[in-house]
């Protein structure tokens, strides 16, 4: 049998899995490369042996995206698979065409091909862009589970930037694991929360094993948590889906990939942030959930925010550090930080766009919608150590922190500052809760 020959079109995530579920022990295909995209310094690595199986006895190499329609020729490729996250349908529908100028077929990957089953009952968070709230309704609903005294733990979708080898099943209980694994800002904002509260999170590059491990921990389980990453769908079949939207970008839930399988598919879908948003968008929002899954029950939801220190935001000059992903490709101006600064009567946002270096300085040339917020990116030593620059040479009063984790434990800061911290409230009739009693009866937990 003559195997055809795939790239699959990635950004160290979702293209892994697709391959370890669909292409790792399939004859009928050779995975002959990884394209890598969004984040910095993935390609020209390797997809290892270790990972890769038996087929691959030299691993599969990574390569830029931009070289695509050179490695179809080079490899003389069949399929092209498009494997990541939170692209309007103009970008996705531009790869397809340079793949199909460069000769190949385009192909995406659906549920039935890479949802895996666990044997415990699994809650899936996902959302129709990053950014929209799925953490902090994650948190929401594990509050409400554990207040059941139910076991839970958090897998999260993978943010695999190191040793993948090292990093096939990581498991996270304490701070602590945060260093011991290397953890980026970006991986950082979305574990830390949870960990703060009690709860252990998975995630990694393997996700059959991972899922393994999760229903066997040793601390126990009872329910999963699927915390989604972008606005990816699930990597596990869900017996209760959850959709999470934003009105800040009313429209984009019927517009970018994948978000809208999710909310085709979920069984509850909250429009979150209604205490900042306009009436217009959030009607906008409600009537694209009525047009596409009719059957989803409809929660809205405020994300109040808490200052830890408002004294240092009033009457100040501030400079408002906001999570990364959010303002990147999440394509936001703005965050929880900015609300803050807002709401505070903060005298002046300083824009940090004089003082960037490094890394940052060519973020801010990349995506040019930013505006006087600083994006915490840090994927690696090089931008961590970029960020902390530019924030102590940044001419303000005080910096506020947007992001979910606390920044100065990993840099350091050479102004007076404070955190925000967001949570999910829902609006009346029906709610988590409601939904909740109804998950926990019909799995039969208690």
């Amino acid at each position: 049998m003559v195997r055809k020959n795939v790239i699959i079109i990635g950004a160290a995530g979702r293209d892994f899995h697709n391959f370890n579920t669909y292409y790792r022990n399939n004859k009928a295909y050779q995975v002959v490369a990884f394209t890598a995209a969004q984040i910095p310094d993935i390609e020209g690595r390797v997809y290892p042996h270790e990972l890769a199986g038996e087929l691959y006895p030299n691993g599969i190499p990574i390569f830029a995206e931009e070289k695509l329609p050179d490695l179809i020729k080079e490899f003389n490729v069949d399929e092209c698979v498009f494997a990541y996250s939170d692209l309007n349908y103009t970008d996705v529908m531009r790869v397809s065409a340079i793949v199909n100028a460069a000769g190949a077929d385009f192909k995406l990957l659906g549920p039935r091909h890479t949802m895996l089953k666990s044997n415990k009952p699994v809650i899936s968070v996902c959302a129709v862009r990053t950014g929209t709230g799925k953490s902090q309704t994650s948190r929401k609903i594990i509050e409400l589970l554990m207040e059941h005294h139910l076991k839970v733990i958090v897998i999260r979708h993978p943010m695999p930037y190191g040793d993948l080898v090292a990093q096939r099943v990581q498991r996270f209980a304490t701070v602590d694991d945060l260093k011991k694994h290397e953890c980026t800002i970006e991986e950082m904002e979305e574990y830390e929360p949870h960990i703060e509260r009690g709860n252990i999170v998975y995630a990694g590059v393997d996700y059959a094993d991972i899922l393994e491990a999760a229903e066997n921990d040793p601390d126990g389980c009872d329910v999963i948590i699927w915390d989604g990453g972008n606005n990816d769908f699930s990597f596990y079949q869900s017996n209760l889906s959850i959709t999470v939207l934003d009105p800040h970008r009313p429209g984009h839930e019927l517009n970018y990939y994948p978000g809208e399988v999710s909310l085709r598919n979920t069984d509850v879908a909250i429009i979150n942030k209604i205490d900042s948003a306009d009436s217009t968008s959030i009607q906008m929002v409600e009537n694209n959930v009525r047009t596409v899954n009719s059957d989803a029950v409809l929660i809205k939801a405020k994300s109040p925010i808490t200052v830890e220190q408002p004294d240092i935001i009033e009457g100040k000059r501030v400079l408002v550090v906001e999570d990364g992903p959010t303002l990147t490709h999440g394509e936001m101006a703005l965050g929880a930080g900015t609300v803050a600064a807002e709401r505070l009567n903060a005298k002046e946002l300083v824009d940090p766009r004089p003082y960037t270096v490094g890394s940052l300085t060519e973020t801010f040339a990349t995506y040019q919608h930013l505006g006087n917020v600083l994006p915490a990116m840090g994927y690696g030593k090089q931008q961590l150590e970029d960020l902390e620059k530019t924030i102590n040479q940044t001419d303000c009063d005080a910096v506020i922190i947007g992001t979910p984790i606390d920044l100065s434990r990993v840099i350091k800061i050479n102004k007076p500052n404070t955190r925000i911290h967001y949570e999910l409230d829902e609006e009346g009739s029906p709610n988590l809760n409601d939904i909740l009693e109804e998950f926990i009866k019909s799995n039969k937990l208690k």
